[in-house]
């Protein structure tokens, strides 16, 4: 995965503690203005249910702290601490190996004029992923070549309706 050297410097730092505090760390963004921007970090527990807000609450303070020994960036910046959500982004090999056959929405670095995909993914290693697009062959991306990749939520409006 494509990362910059702060992003992946917090997610170094934050990975090297993440496991005593049974924690996830599933991603890092710097994003918005220059001069004051802000940092995502995306947690989930190792094991077990997803993580509640009561739990990112908790796991707030470690996460600050580490990020602010690290003073990666020189100006003010915002720190957002936060459940993947159900837009879940995937960064390493293992994170693809574990929703294999879920929907994604994956950007590359150009690849023969195409930058996105959108499909199932229908098998992971170490080195690369492989997206079955719906009524397309299947295309198999490096993760070097791969920018960003999150799950497609799928959205359930079928229940039974109230009174019913």
């Amino acid at each position: 995965m494509v990362k910059s050297k702060v992003e992946q410097d917090i997610i170094d730092a934050l990975e090297a503690r993440a496991a005593e505090h049974g924690i996830d760390i599933v991603d890092v963004e710097v994003v918005g203005a220059t001069k004051a921007p802000c940092v995502r970090v995306r947690l989930d527990k190792l094991e077990g249910d997803p993580i509640n807000l009561d739990e990112v609450t908790a796991q707030t303070a470690w996460v600050s702290e580490t990020v602010e020994a690290l003073d990666p960036i020189s100006s003010a910046y915002t720190l957002e601490v936060s459940s993947p959500g159900m837009k879940r982004p995937l960064r390493r090999p293992s994170d693809f190996a574990r929703f294999v056959g879920e929907d994604v929405e994956l950007t590359t670095t150009a690849m023969e004029g195409r930058r996105s995909y959108k499909g199932a993914i229908a098998a992971a290693t170490d080195a690369c992923v492989t997206i079955q697009p719906e009524g397309e062959d299947a295309v198999t991306i490096a993760f070097d070549d791969v920018k960003k990749c999150t799950l497609k939520p799928v959205f359930d409006f079928k229940g039974v309706k109230e009174g019913n």
